[in-house]
Parts: C-alpha cells; sequence; structure tokens
C-alpha cells in the first residue's frame, strides 16, 4: 500500500487551493429547534409527518407551540425571500424535501445570549425537517434551484392585516455572499 499523501506531494497550481470543509458542530441561536421528520419511502413515493397537534392544538413536536395558522409560501428559483423578523409570532417551518433551500436565521434579540448569531441551513433535498424560529430571531431562504420551492409554515398568531407582525431587514444585511452557495 503507497504512503499517504500531503499538500507537498501535490502540484504546486492546485495545491495553495486546497481546502477542507468544516465539519464541526455549529452553534444554535437560543430557542432554535430542528428536528428531523421520519420520511417513509417506498417504490411509489414518500410520505413525512409534519407535526402531530394536541386536541386544544399545540404541537407535540413544540411544546407550548400553539398552531393559530398554517400558510405555504413558494420562492422561483434563485430566489431570496429575506429577511422577516416577528416581534410576537413564532414560526415553525418545513421545506419539501424536493426542493433545496438555504434557510438564513440571524438573532436580533437585544438580550438574547446567542445575541447577533447567524446560522445558515441547509433544507430540503431529500430529507424532512421542521424548524422552530422564535420571536425576534429574523429569517428568509434562498431557493437554490432553478425551479420554484414551496415552505410550508405554522405559526402561532393569525395575521392581522390591520396590525401585521411582519417587520422586515434588508435581505443584504449580512452581505450578499451570505446567500451563496459553498462548493466544499
Amino acid at each position: 500500500m503507497a504512503d499517504a499523501l500531503s499538500k507537498i506531494n501535490i502540484e504546486d497550481k492546485y495545491s495553495g487551493q486546497i481546502s477542507t470543509q468544516d465539519y464541526s458542530k455549529k452553534p444554535l441561536i437560543d430557542g432554535v429547534k430542528i428536528v428531523e421528520l421520519k420520511n417513509m419511502v417506498g417504490e411509489d413515493g414518500n410520505f413525512s409527518e409534519l407535526m402531530r397537534l394536541s386536541e386544544n392544538g399545540e404541537s407535540q413536536e413544540f411544546s407550548g407551540f400553539f398552531v393559530r395558522q398554517i400558510s405555504t409560501s413558494h420562492i422561483l428559483g434563485g430566489s431570496i425571500k429575506a429577511w422577516h423578523v416577528h416581534f410576537a409570532q413564532e414560526d415553525v417551518w418545513h421545506i419539501m424535501s424536493n426542493n433545496k433551500m438555504i434557510v438564513g436565521l440571524l438573532d436580533v434579540r437585544k438580550e438574547s445570549v446567542t445575541k447577533d448569531l447567524s446560522m445558515r441551513l441547509s433544507l430540503g433535498g431529500g430529507k424532512a425537517h421542521l424548524l422552530y424560529i422564535p420571536r425576534g430571531v429574523a429569517h428568509g431562504a434562498v431557493n437554490i434551484s432553478k425551479k420554484s420551492g414551496t415552505i410550508i409554515y405554522f405559526v402561532n398568531q393569525q395575521f392581522n392585516v390591520e396590525n401585521p407582525d411582519e417587520h422586515r431587514l434588508p435581505w443584504d444585511i449580512l452581505g450578499e455572499d451570505f446567500w451563496k452557495p459553498t462548493i466544499g
């Protein structure tokens, strides 16, 4: 068996461009929760149970979260939908498993232990997850696919057109590169 190589064994014009992807666990924004769903795959397709609710509408996956409205958002291929922040509402997002999106989170809460922490999550891509987003955590997504994608989201407040809890930050508040997929 041959000896292992190192960068000195790689052609100079390539060795300076070699990098290693970071596989370490990233810190979570305080209160954010990610639940992997069971995706039952069969010869005829697949099935995922998104959320179980008690008789009074409380999520069994996220204790204390009561569903008041379920909505969908369709995002055209290559489009960015960001940043949104709610003062009273909490969201649970589900990116359809046949879609591929990067979800961005930014903790803008003044008193949070993770204030200013940002996260990027790659969701969809054949896997099914629920993402709990607490109030005060700005959120958005970029559809990195060429086809349109769908987000199903459960919220604990009904939308009120007279007093909308839908606040915005500039899409590029963390820079344009935040939304670009990293290759690695």
